[in-house]
């Protein structure tokens, strides 16, 4: 049982966080408070492989496992969750047509996003429809070899700036997930529109948009799967996805981690660095020992991901402790600063902030739960 990375995994490693420490943390700050969307960043991240790392060689991209994907995640997260976010998207939005497309549609769909720099959003999301993706709601219906597609999707990830869609859509909703299918398709479709843009609490660097069909017409080419497949689609997409959320999660928590530690030597209090207290000190022992558990956590999910083992159970156990730590050790590095890490001045508020997301999208970590307890109970 080996733990440490190859030789190739430390320089990718090395690589992405050189990446992260002079192209996004001098920047995270401006793009926070801006809310601009940082199409100059992933650009230069599409440049060095750091887009849509899953695709495979054949299509013409790099072909990353799932756990070099977690590494790369990692420290990009640790750069800025939201700038990360919005590179990550493109792998979760290719995600379901390596998995149920065909061969032609792999060779037409892909290849467009390793030819020149392009952005694909993954549309699930509704505003009844979260975590309960069975009860979706946008309609399609069959017109001679077509399908229109009638509704509105929301919280997509740059849902605003793609320029395709992977989206899921119902035949029926008193099916439920039977009725449920994916369809691939570029973002300049007649019928497509977009609402405004979120003003979010945290991660202000990725764009969140409403995403709005309005009789919108999608040859059967683009469909992908079977009619009612898109269920399934979605839910193993999910689960290859969980584990670079968790990364991000790890990312997060390890900045706020390194934070802290660099500021608890410097900063005295009645005489002394406030690290020589114990109060501090348990504070970071916890932050340190959690950082190491939820990245062990992320790159086991990941490894059983690239084993072609089930992972649903272990995806959800990464993603849900991982977010959670992210949430835990950025509370405690502000209480570390005290007042100055409640002010913009310092990065730990940002943390806090950008955590917060972590436990809610790509399902919730109470969803995360429930998927733990059915499969301890199967």
């Amino acid at each position: 049982m080996e733990f440490g990375l190859s030789d190739e995994q430390r320089l990718l490693q090395e690589s992405v966080r050189r990446f992260a420490q002079e192209e996004i943390a001098p920047v995270a700050a401006e793009y926070d408070a801006s809310g601009e969307f940082p199409r100059e960043i992933i650009a230069k991240a599409w440049e060095l492989g750091l887009v849509s790392t899953q695709v495979s060689p054949e299509y013409g991209g790099v072909g990353l496992s799932s756990l070099d994907g977690c590494i790369v995640t990692e420290e990009l997260a640790w750069g800025c969750a939201g700038i990360c976010t919005s590179i990550m998207a493109n792998d979760l939005g290719l995600l379901p047509i390596a998995i149920a497309g065909t061969e032609a549609q792999k060779q037409a769909w892909l290849t467009l996003l390793t030819e020149r720099f392009s952005l694909i959003a993954f549309c699930l999301s509704e505003p009844q429809a979260g975590s309960d993706v069975a009860g979706l709601q946008l309609k399609v219906s069959k017109e001679g070899e077509d399908y229109v597609l009638d509704g509105t999707k929301c919280w997509i990830t740059n849902g605003g700036e793609a320029d395709f869609y992977t989206v899921f859509a119902t035949l029926d909703p008193s099916q439920r997930h039977a009725g449920i299918c994916a369809f691939v398709l570029h973002a300049d479709t007649p019928g497509i529109s977009h609402g405004k843009k979120e003003d979010k609490m945290g991660q202000r660097a990725s764009e969140t948009r409403v995403v709005i069909f309005d009789g919108v017409r999608v040859p059967a080419a683009q469909r992908l799967g079977a009619e009612g497949e898109g269920f399934k689609v979605a839910m193993q997409t999910l689960d290859r996805a969980r584990p670079p959320i968790a990364a991000v999660g790890t990312g997060i928590a390890r900045r706020a981690l390194e934070e802290s530690v660099a500021y608890a030597q410097e900063r005295k209090a009645f005489g002394s660095p406030i690290g020589s207290f114990q109060a501090v000190q348990f504070m970071l022992a916890d932050m340190a020992k959690d950082v190491e558990a939820a990245r062990l956590l992320t790159h086991q999910s990941a490894w059983m991901v690239d084993q072609g083992l089930r992972a649903s159970k272990h995806s959800s156990f990464a993603k849900c402790f991982a977010t959670d730590v992210a949430m835990r050790a950025s509370t405690d590095a502000v209480q570390v600063f005290g007042g100055n890490g409640y002010t913009k001045e310092y990065p730990v508020e940002k943390l806090m902030r950008d955590a917060k997301l972590m436990q809610i999208y790509e399902g919730t970590n109470q969803i995360q739960r429930l998927v733990i307890a059915r499969e301890l109970l199967r």
